[in-house]
């Protein structure tokens, strides 16, 4: 619903800011004061194309914003959430105009482009009138109409889960089927490229057990030195360290006999001793094992080159290189079993085909009696809205295939006169014509229409006496389930309002300005008294207004 509408700087606006309510929302006002400019401002919201002329004199940009309730709105939170803009419970939606012509549009304060704005923007308002945000005038909505109007819901959820799932595996078919035309050559490609990973006999600790290896073998010489050189000193040489420490142990045994104070130093010479004679061993052990042998630096070498090779070729880590191999066998395996596979896909699609085409033939035959119903329905509240010779149809154009939405897609035809041939209403309707068929959509079918906001322009267009009554009392009635702004200047229709706003010219330090302002009370009888008596407000047209608003209160 749309709570707020802000404008600033815009054609002859200064700055007017507008608080709607839910319910019946009238617009009514001399002509010429500005009720077409704030219509141009909603269709600047909903994505018409921006002119330098809309900033108003003066100024160097333009600003339209509108200030949205979504409560209990999820589907429509879901659709900008798409679009990837984060919407709560409140929107709003912005676009700037500048001087040079350029514009800008913001969701909830996140850029917007037009192409996005548009189609997101169209699912909250809707305007009834010769306008391209009719919607109306999209054949494809035609259809939303129609299965709403038959609560065909459920049946339309049936056939859109088949359709879904006829394309899945039709598109599997496709793939596969392409596939097979590469059969060989892919499977070439992939037994070679398999191959020659499983040759190389792989393992994800390889590499580094071979670098280690490379790194000893590199710095044998080396390690022999300084390990050799540290067993003599030791163990092995003269005078080694284990030498000196047995005869150092032995002379504080003999003397620890006159004073016991040296013993735990014996002791402790004896451990020191013994962990050094465990090193010399360890040492001794070391140089047992060290080789130096070139061929096996010269085989690592070479090893750790089809590794890098590999590595290049397929991937930087061999566990992703085994992880592919293992990628490779199960497409060869697919590709070996294809004719297998294509046959149970070609099965399941052709049931799935079948089982789409009888649900399709179902809900054509619910859109059939539905279209019907609706045609026999809007036809009674079109002859009370003051369009009695016209009739109207539904055209429905089977498809060769099943499509996304059924096996058919649909129009609504109208002819205006009688014994001419129905055309479709977006070529031969007016404003005015299609607003009041929006309007007795709406009566018949509230929840046709899923747009919360419906703005009516030119619903009296060429229109009086009981038919404005019918349009006010129309409009009142789907004002309950959906929000409703009516621009008229017709009092017949404006005296069901629940909310009254009139729009005026003021002058101000020489400047033409428009303003809006919600009126009730008195000044609602004299507003509406004008519209009834034109400059002339006499008692009697007063009296006339009173009666008018008091006879049209539901």
């Amino acid at each position: 619903m749309l709570l707020n509408l802000t404008i600033t700087n815009f054609a002859i606006i200064d700055r007017l800011e507008v608080q709607f309510d839910e319910g019946f929302n009238v617009l009514t006002g001399e002509t010429g004061a500005g009720k077409s400019i704030i219509l141009d401002a909603f269709g600047l919201l909903l994505g018409d194309r921006a002119r330098p002329d809309l900033v108003r004199a003066g100024a160097a940009e333009a600003t339209v914003e509108a200030l949205f309730d979504l409560t209990g709105r999820d589907d429509i939170r879901q659709s900008f959430a798409d679009s990837g803009f984060h919407v709560d419970e409140e929107l709003v939606l912005r676009r700037i105009v500048q001087s040079s012509g350029r514009s800008r549009a913001y969701v909830n304060g996140s850029l917007a482009t037009l192409a996005q704005l548009q189609p997101l923007a169209e699912q909250l308002v809707t305007v009834c009138g010769q306008h391209e945000h009719q919607s109306l005038l999209h054949k494809n909505v035609h259809l939303a109409i129609l299965d709403r109007y038959g609560s065909l819901d459920e049946q339309v959820h049936t056939y859109h889960e088949s359709y879904r799932a006829m394309q899945t595996i039709s598109r599997q078919l496709e793939h596969l089927q392409e596939a097979e035309r590469n059969r060989q050559q892919r499977l070439d490609f992939l037994r070679h490229q398999a191959d020659e990973i499983a040759t190389a006999q792989l393992s994800p600790e390889e590499e580094e057990a071979l670098l280690a290896e490379r790194l000893l073998l590199q710095n044998a010489e080396r390690l022999e030195g300084i390990t050799s050189s540290g067993y003599e000193a030791l163990y092995e040489s003269n005078g080694s360290v284990c030498e000196i420490l047995g005869g150092l142990q032995d002379n504080l045994r003999s003397v620890a006999e006159i004073d016991k104070e040296l013993s735990p130093l014996a002791e402790m010479v004896q451990h020191c001793l013994f962990e050094l004679e465990d090193v010399s061993e360890q040492l001794r052990s070391y140089l047992g094992r060290l080789t130096f042998e070139p061929d096996r630096l010269e085989a690592i070498e070479e090893r750790l080159a089809v590794l890098v090779r590999l590595k290049h070729k397929y991937a930087p880590a061999i566990s992703e290189i085994l992880s592919l191999k293992a990628d490779f066998d199960r497409e060869i395996e697919e590709l070996e079993n294809a004719g297998e596979t294509r046959e149970t896909l070609a099965a399941e699609l052709a049931v799935l085909t079948d089982k789409t085409k009888q649900r399709g033939e179902a809900l054509s035959a619910a859109r059939q009696q539905a279209a019907g119903r609706l045609m026999t329905a809007l036809l009674g509240e079109l002859n009370d809205l003051a369009m009695p010779g016209a009739s109207f149809e539904i055209a429905f154009s089977p498809l060769a295939e099943p499509g996304h939405d059924g096996s058919e897609k649909i129009e609504f035809m109208i002819s205006l006169n009688p014994g001419e041939p129905a055309k479709p209403l977006v070529k031969v309707a007016s404003g005015g014509e299609l607003s009041r068929l929006m309007l007795a959509l709406k009566r018949i079918a509230p929840e046709a229409d899923s747009v919360p906001t419906v703005i009516f322009d030119e619903v009296d267009a060429g229109i009086g006496g009981a038919a404005a009554t019918a349009v006010g009392r129309k409009l009142q009635v789907v004002s309950r389930t959906s929000q409703i702004l009516c621009v008229t200047h017709l009092p017949q229709v404006a005296a069901f309002a629940d909310h009254h706003h009139r729009v005026l010219k003021r002058e101000i330090e020489g400047r033409t300005l428009t303003a809006m302002e919600c009126i009730s009370g008195d000044e609602r009888v004299q507003e509406m008294a004008r519209m009834l008596g034109g400059a002339q407000v006499t008692e009697q047209t007063l009296l006339h207004a009173k009666e008018l608003i008091a006879t049209s209160t539901c």
